[in-house]
């Protein structure tokens, strides 16, 4: 749960022995993310959020404080409504071109919406586009959306990516396509290399927005915390991620920056499961762990507790009545009352079944570790055992329904709808509409439902925020997961001479695409 004493000895013989390079000189950057290169197609999901640095969405966020705003991006202005809200209509902006020189206009935006929703395409995000009906072209500069039903955060769904329709004119894959690869984008970079290990990003010159002054990002695929962490000392990197107390070990030889993020770490607890799925035991487990224990030692300060996906960052729609004390004693009261009785061994028993049940979390997560080394310590004082599992993520889905997992969430938190629609909502009818990390406990609640729908279905503020409270309020008496953190993404940065602009909030996809560098494009000397 510590960074190992041999290796933080190391990197301070390395901090001191190289200071931290200066990289103001140069246009150029080299960063390193724990996630691989390649899938770069906006309709198997990549940038949903809108952080894509090889397209442009019809908006895209604007910083500051709180949760952001939207701006026009290829739409020229915000999209209208109509008067019930189910008629939303772009203008686009005209005399723009794709890095493989082809013009933009209004068919490509309407080929990229399609392509999200064919069921050929079996992308994960699609259910998240499940609100639009259809998307036509009246003309070539403006593009219309009509939806299922009024659906007040829209704007959350125009941040992605726009591919030519050239690119997607066959149906099939979106995970097999050469967008992945080799995508065409309007957006300030063009992708010029890629390597397994190696990306390397070219400004484009002639980019509608100006052409960016950082002209070339290297960014390195390196997922062990440490290895990162050893690269960034000895020079060779301008910036990376890092869990915080690896962070921290930087002191003050090179600026850590930490972000607010919507970013949430917890654990699902699936319904199927005799022991994860009994009511009590979810219940109880809510109070047994002890999330400031793991904020101080774990996340070394930098985030704060989490009951379910909605932090305060959220104003009216946050609940600040729900939560779940860390009370032991009364977690084992609930576990007594539910029939659950300790054995000699000090686990509990029901039945016959003993009060076990198995968490899985990605191997390669040195955070999403230590997090799930303190939840099953915690379980375990209140009598429950949990079996912990180091895995690939190929290894982890196909058992979802049978396993915990160390989750993370909060990829698109630009509106409460899509920070808790798809967690707590029902399971879909039909699971390939989504992602299969989607309600990963596998929990029906009609009453959360219909809160939920009520809330993405009304243009009313109020009305929104007020079931949104609702929501938290029902999922505290039956809870289907614990929550436990909400994080503070940690960065290293070198020393340089840009003026960058300042952070955003962030999503659970954070890396090298967010951090100081979410807004690369902008920045000046």
């Amino acid at each position: 749960m510590r960074v190992r004493p041999l290796f933080a000895m190391a990197l301070t013989v390395a901090l001191t022995s190289c200071g931290a390079p200066d990289s103001a000189s140069t246009d150029s950057l080299v960063l390193a993310d724990a996630h691989e290169l390649g899938g770069y197609n906006p309709v198997a999901g990549y940038g949903a959020a809108g952080e894509a640095k090889v397209y442009d969405g019809l908006l895209r966020l604007t910083g500051g404080a709180g949760v952001p705003g939207f701006a026009p991006a290829l739409a020229t202005a915000l999209p209208t409504p109509d008067a019930e809200a189910t008629v939303w209509t772009a203008p686009l902006r005209p005399d723009v071109r794709f890095s493989d020189g082809s013009a933009f206009d209004a068919a490509d935006v309407v080929a990229t919406y399609r392509a999200i929703l064919d069921p050929a395409s079996a992308s994960e995000v699609r259910s998240s586009f499940s609100m639009i009906d259809r998307v036509e072209a009246p003309d070539p500069l403006t593009v219309r959306f009509t939806l299922r039903h009024p659906y007040a955060a829209f704007g959350t769904k125009l941040l992605i990516g726009i591919v030519p329709s050239e690119a997607v004119a066959k149906p099939g894959p979106a995970t097999e396509s050469p967008l992945n690869s080799a995508p065409i984008g309007t957006g300030p970079y063009r992708l010029t290399r890629l390597e397994p290990a190696r990306a390397i990003f070219e400004a484009n010159e002639s980019y509608w927005g100006g052409a960016p002054s950082v002209k070339q990002l290297t960014v390195l695929y390196v997922p062990d915390d440490n290895t990162r962490a050893q690269r960034m000392a000895s020079g060779e990197l301008d910036g990376t991620s890092l869990p915080p107390l690896l962070a921290a070990t930087f002191g003050d030889r090179m600026p850590v920056q930490a972000n607010t993020s919507a970013d949430w770490r917890g654990v699902s607890m699936p319904e199927g499961d005799p022991v994860a799925g009994d009511p009590a035991v979810r219940l109880a487990m809510n109070y047994a762990v002890d999330r400031q224990a793991m904020i101080d030692n774990i996340l070394g300060g930098y985030g704060r507790p989490a009951y379910t996906p909605l932090a305060d960052v959220y104003g009216e729609s946050h609940n600040p009545a729900v939560t779940f004390a860390f009370d032991r004693a009364r977690a084992e009261q609930i576990l007594d009352s539910a029939g659950w009785q300790a054995g000699a061994d000090g686990v509990r028993a029901k039945d016959g079944v003993r009060a076990q049940f198995t968490v899985m979390y990605n191997s390669t997560d040195t955070l999403r570790r230590d997090l799930a080394l303190a939840f099953a310590s915690d379980a375990r004082r209140v009598g429950i055992e949990v079996d912990l599992e180091a895995l690939s993520w190929d290894r982890i889905e196909p058992r979802i329904a049978q396993a915990g997992i160390l989750l993370g969430g909060g990829s698109e938190p630009y509106d409460p709808d899509t920070q808790t629609y798809n967690t707590l909502h029902s399971p879909l009818l039909d699971p390939s509409a989504g992602s299969p990390y989607d309600n990963a406990s596998r929990h029906a609640d009609p009453a959360i439902d219909a809160q939920l729908e009520t809330a993405r279905r009304s243009t009313d503020p109020a009305v929104r925020a007020a079931a949104y409270r609702k929501v938290q309020s029902l999922y505290a008496e039956a809870p289907s997961h614990v929550f436990l953190v909400h994080l503070d993404h940690t960065y290293v940065v070198k020393e340089s001479s840009w003026t960058m602009s300042g952070p955003i909030l962030e999503p659970h996809a954070h890396g090298v695409t967010w951090g100081p560098w979410w807004s690369l494009q902008t920045w000046t000397r």
